[in-house]
């Protein structure tokens, strides 16, 4: 019988050209974890990483240590509690990245600009910046969570997402009404993703608050489903301004994803 031990395949993470290749292996099993759900056996990890058991029985065990990973009764691994304090502090530095953008489309606008991230099922807040020329201003506060069925960042990013996944974020949330406009029917929900999707924006008319208009954005190729919006009250928020908004918000948003993909600066 052979003792030979396999080949190595290539870790599927890009080579920085000069990295530290296990701190790269290490990334990539808990990107590889993520991309499961969180939750993996060792096999599986091996397949889906490309890298050999032994490796990944190593670094696993390695990570398991440090507190990022942990396993479960099952004998299969998730992601560890440790990551918790890091993915929120880098939750609130998505906000800071994205602020000088946003103070540019909310000077441009004259409204309220909001940046919002899916979490699980729910769209939380992660940047505001309010124009100061009106008198009536919006107010979302930072670190707010909504569902994202009544919001027009909720409908941005769901647009984006794959429809039985959004099928079933709504089962689980129940798509509860928020006002009397709320949408609360999942088909007539598919049907305004399917506008949003052809016009290239969201709408919110007065689903999260009476009297409110929102028109959104989805903040594309992201580590994690983000959107942008801008707000007001229906009287200013027309249809004319929707038609105005929505070229600085693309613009906008795409210079947040290459913000956040490194490629500013």
């Amino acid at each position: 019988m052979s003792t030979e031990q396999p080949t190595e395949k290539p870790a599927s993470v890009p080579k920085t050209g000069g990295g530290v290749q296990s701190l790269e292996r290490a990334f990539a099993i808990l990107e590889t974890m993520a991309d499961a759900g969180g939750v993996i056996s060792l096999s599986q990890l091996a397949a889906d990483a490309q890298l050999p058991l032994p490796t990944i029985h190593r670094l696993v065990r390695t990570l398991v240590d440090l507190g990022y990973v942990r396993q479960e009764a099952s004998r299969q691994y998730s992601l560890g509690p440790r990551l918790i304090r890091l993915g929120e502090t880098t939750s609130r530095m998505v906000g800071r990245w994205a602020r000088p953008h946003m103070e540019r489309l909310a000077h441009e606008l004259g409204e309220t600009i909001n940046l919002a991230m899916l979490d699980g099922d729910q769209v939380v807040y992660v940047g505001q910046v309010m124009a100061s020329r009106n008198s009536m201003r919006m107010f979302t506060e930072v670190g707010r969570r909504v569902l994202p069925h009544s919001t027009g960042v909720g409908k941005a990013i769901m647009a984006n997402m794959d429809p039985s996944v959004v099928t079933a974020i709504l089962a689980r949330t129940g798509m509860p009404a928020r006002t009397e406009h709320t949408l609360t029917d999942p088909a007539a929900f598919a049907a305004e993703l399917g506008r949003t999707r052809e016009r290239g924006y969201a709408l919110d008319e007065g689903e999260q608050e009476i009297g409110v208009r929102c028109v959104a954005v989805a903040v594309l190729d992201t580590p994690q489903p983000l959107a942008l919006s801008v707000s007001g009250p229906l009287p200013r928020m027309t249809d004319d301004f929707v038609e105005r908004a929505t070229g600085p918000l693309h613009a906008a948003a795409t210079a947040i994803s290459d913000e956040m993909r490194g490629s500013v600066g």
